[in-house]
């Protein structure tokens, strides 16, 4: 299936192991309207860097590594560019992948923005753990899992859909 859905990307690392469970394949999107102090990829901020990628091309570096337990989007701000991340997403779970999402904004900021957005809407759908919230340096803490500061959240979003309500992953 070729697509003609191109991201604005800051970078990949292809081999992760610090960005969601197990071994994943990370796309650091470019561009983000948070600015958050501290930020850990403050040069990813800037709307007008990075490259363009076609979608077709990173799945193609996927289908190379069959260690990879999942696929990560992070930033940047995904959720700027959820159309696209969005049919990248599809993609990803029809290859059973899961699909770890990082995001500045809020999960329940992001569930009011899905009202009037369907991109967003899908990128949520497809999304298997979401870590929400900005980076706040005054709650930086090094030991915790995947997250920089203790405001972001780990949330299992099947459970989460499951229940009615934010179930956090393990």
């Amino acid at each position: 299936m070729s697509s003609s859905y191109s991201l604005k990307l800051a970078g990949i690392v292809r081999e992760s192991i610090v960005d969601g469970p197990g071994i994943r394949f990370t796309v650091f999107c470019q561009g983000c309207p948070h600015n958050c102090p501290y930020c850990h990829n403050p040069e990813t901020h800037d709307f007008s860097g990075g490259f363009l990628c076609n979608i077709d091309r990173l799945m193609d570096e996927i289908d190379k590594d069959p260690l990879l337990a999942g696929i990560t989007f992070s930033g940047g701000e995904p959720f700027c560019q959820a159309e696209a991340f969005g049919h990248m997403a599809k993609r990803v779970k029809e290859r059973d992948l899961s699909l770890t999402v990082f995001s500045g904004y809020t999960y329940e900021r992001l569930m009011e923005m899905a009202v009037e957005d369907e991109h967003i809407r899908r990128l949520l759908e497809l999304t298997d753990i979401l870590i929400d919230g900005p980076f706040i340096n005054e709650l930086k803490d090094l030991t915790l899992q995947f997250r920089g500061s203790s405001n972001q959240r780990i949330i299992d979003m099947n459970k989460t859909k499951a229940a009615g309500r934010i179930v956090l992953w393990k």
